[in-house]
């Protein structure tokens, strides 16, 4: 069952404190839509309105203003909680390298390449399908390496000592019912898909959310989003069920379900690197990217497909490409 978590308590402070949705996703570094669809989440699970929108802006109803009461006790024992531990763990010897991922296919790939080429006394992952979340364990020096896709809103976060760079322009493809006619074809025109149900992530998790439907406008049909779902095992099954969901392009088909590339690849999605300039990495970023390059790069032939456009795209991977090239990182001791 979904809870309440920290991201959302920080929100809704936000949004008392500055008596505006608007005011409050600047604050906060993301879109007012993001923001807007994150509320929204959060009144369901507290099961009722927390604000509501007069000539004076964002105000907190009777339930509001109990739950942002909570809330801030709730992120001001945090806050305490980890300035104790930092005081106790200031990058202790031993410490060993976090790397925060959202769930991708080169996940476990690029931790075997992290745990062989750079120096550490262990490797412990956090894996968050948020990259919001996975951002805020950077900024709060919770991890010191993080692998996401990039999200709107993200160019607007402050984002302290830490070095971003764009791993992939990643094309889209879809997953698709292996029983529709569409699954004969090598490709799929965006325009095909406008009858079919849409399975999306949650909208404050959706970092294709306003691409997904600006495409699909420009194609001349606005996506019938059906099904919120934050596991890709059920959105797969959905899709063999008939409906439509996107998906990395390194998948592969499965049981009632195939595989298949957008035409003229409409939708494109950066994969980012976030690696902190501090701690034990400081220095050592450049071994970071390259260890990221060799992994996102071992999963690519995994489809025949995303292999074929790799290999007519390479103005979509130019800095993998280049980390490719130089020696591989030396082995650490």
């Amino acid at each position: 069952m979904p809870e309440l978590e920290l991201r959302h308590l920080r929100a809704i402070c936000a949004i008392a404190d500055e008596g505006s949705v608007s005011k409050a996703a600047g604050r906060l570094g993301v879109t007012q839509p993001a923001l807007t669809a994150q509320l929204r989440s959060i009144e369901r699970l507290v099961g009722g309105e927390l604000f509501r929108r007069s000539s004076n802006g964002s105000l907190p109803t009777e339930l509001g203003r109990s739950v942002v009461r909570s809330a801030r006790v709730v992120l001001d024992d945090m806050a305490a909680l980890v300035a104790s531990a930092r005081t106790h763990t200031r990058n202790p010897p031993g410490a060993p390298l976090v790397v925060a991922a959202s769930p991708m296919l080169f996940a476990s790939a690029l931790i075997a390449e992290v745990r062989a080429w750079v120096r550490c006394t262990g490797v412990r992952t956090e894996i968050d399908t948020s990259g919001p979340a996975l951002l805020d364990l950077i900024v709060s020096k919770q991890a010191d390496l993080a692998v996401f896709e990039r999200f709107d809103g993200m160019e607007h976060r402050p984002l302290g000592d830490v070095e971003v760079r764009t791993i992939v322009e990643e094309p889209q493809f879809v997953a698709l019912s292996s029983d529709s006619p569409l699954a004969a074809r090598p490709e799929v025109d965006l325009a095909d898909l406008a009858d079919l149900d849409w399975v999306v992530p949650p909208p404050d998790q959706d970092p294709m959310r306003l691409r997904l439907r600006a495409a699909c406008e420009k194609a001349g049909f606005t996506p019938r989003v059906t099904h919120h779902v934050t596991e890709s095992r059920t959105a797969m099954a959905l899709a063999a069920a008939g409906a439509v969901c996107l998906a990395q392009p390194a998948s592969l088909g499965g049981p009632g379900f195939v595989i298949r590339p957008l035409r003229g690849a409409v939708l494109r999605l950066p994969v980012v690197l976030v690696t902190r300039l501090d701690g034990v990495l400081r220095g050592r970023a450049h071994e970071v990217f390259a260890c990221v390059a060799h992994a996102y790069r071992s999963i690519v032939d995994r489809n025949p497909t995303y292999a074929r456009w790799w290999a007519e795209h390479p103005e979509a991977h130019v800095e993998v490409d280049a980390a490719l090239a130089l020696p591989r990182p030396g082995r650490r001791s």
